[in-house]
């Protein structure tokens, strides 16, 4: 029996909905396991998952008789099949943040069934990992923290920024992981005061500050972690920023924890920033699964009480227009009294020496 399809069946019973139409593939994917390009019906009688010609066989290998899911071609489904999955004017759940207006209206002229908004209905389900989730998010932050110690030995004088990042990604698959999490961030000297930098075809010079912000997906699950490298040497402004960035990840560390009100948390970190003269240029973290950027979103402004069990991304940073970025970061398992970090690399003062 699928746990998850009759958790949503119990959901949708209660919103007094004859069925859903998912068509988020993270939402599927957490749903039924299948990573095909598709989308999932539940419907009164049956689960379908409707794919492709060039799906139908890898999706048909992948699933069992207690996924209880019936998949189709889409070109096998005549217009009379469709028309019959639900009866006229039955309400319907669907992904109003996730549909198009097209698509919207493709499935009002297809099922001929009212369209009821659902509103994150599977996605705040997602929050809470389950036992096997939250082993596949360790592994993830197992390789990406192998990933990181092999590129701190392995950089050289003269290499790219593009490099570098080619580098991890290389590591990350050789070592088991499925593929990246997001593009990796590596970035060199005055390129890290943007937070999402892109890689390019700079060199390491002595004296940058390297920021890394990278991540690898295992069974389909993601890590997230940062650090800051000094080559050669590490100044004052660089060691005031850092310092002050690992003392706010440290706090949210101990102050994140179950039945913990996010916004009352972040509010306190907004507060030092202030007073520091710090702007902060984005949340100060996230949830972590299937989806790099998940709920919750750690931010003041976001009224959530944090439960056990979820995983966050801890993300504070600095950055100083121009000249230079610091962020750290880790991914956590939040507990009763605490987060627990499933990314473990050491954060005291890393210096390379190029060579």
């Amino acid at each position: 029996m699928n746990i998850r399809i009759k958790w949503l069946r119990n959901q949708l019973n209660s919103l007094k909905l004859e069925g859903m139409i998912i068509s988020n593939p993270v939402n599927v994917r957490y749903l039924t396991g299948l990573s095909e390009e598709g989308f999932l019906i539940i419907a009164p009688k049956e689960n379908i998952f409707v794919t492709d010609s060039r799906y139908i066989e890898s999706v048909n290998r992948n699933l069992t008789i207690s996924d209880e899911i019936v998949a189709y071609d889409s070109r096998d489904l005549s217009k009379y099949d469709y028309e019959s999955i639900f009866s006229t004017n039955d309400n319907v759940g669907f992904e109003e943040k996730y549909v198009t207006y097209e698509q919207y209206k493709n499935y009002l002229q297809t099922y001929q069934v009212n369209l009821i908004e659902t509103e994150g209905l599977i996605e705040n389900a997602r929050v809470i990992k389950d036992k096997e989730e939250i082993e596949n998010i360790t592994k993830a932050c197992e390789i990406t923290d192998k990933a990181f110690e092999y590129i701190i030995r392995n950089i050289k004088e003269g290499m790219t920024e593009k490099e570098v990042a080619f580098e991890i990604e290389k590591f990350m698959i050789q070592n088991g992981a499925d593929g990246l999490a997001f593009d990796s961030i590596v970035a060199f000297g005055e390129n890290t005061s943007m937070p999402h930098a892109v890689p390019t075809d700079k060199r390491i010079r002595r004296g940058d500050i390297i920021q890394f912000d990278i991540g690898c997906k295992y069974k389909g699950y993601c890590s997230d972690f940062s650090r800051v490298v000094f080559v050669e040497e590490v100044n004052e402004e660089y060691k005031q920023a850092y310092e002050f960035v690992l003392e706010q990840q440290q706090k949210l560390r101990t102050q994140l924890k179950d039945g913990v009100n996010i916004k009352t948390v972040i509010k306190d970190r907004e507060t030092d920033y202030n007073l520091k003269n710090y702007r902060v240029l984005h949340a100060f973290g996230h949830g972590v699964g299937i989806d790099i950027h998940e709920k919750p979103v750690l931010r003041s402004k976001q009224d959530y009480i944090l439960k056990e069990n979820t995983i966050i991304a801890i993300e504070p940073g600095i950055y100083k227009e121009g000249k230079f970025g610091i962020r750290v970061e880790d991914t956590f398992l939040v507990e009763k009294n605490g987060c627990k970090s499933l990314t473990t690399s050491k954060k005291d003062y890393t210096v390379i020496k190029l060579g």
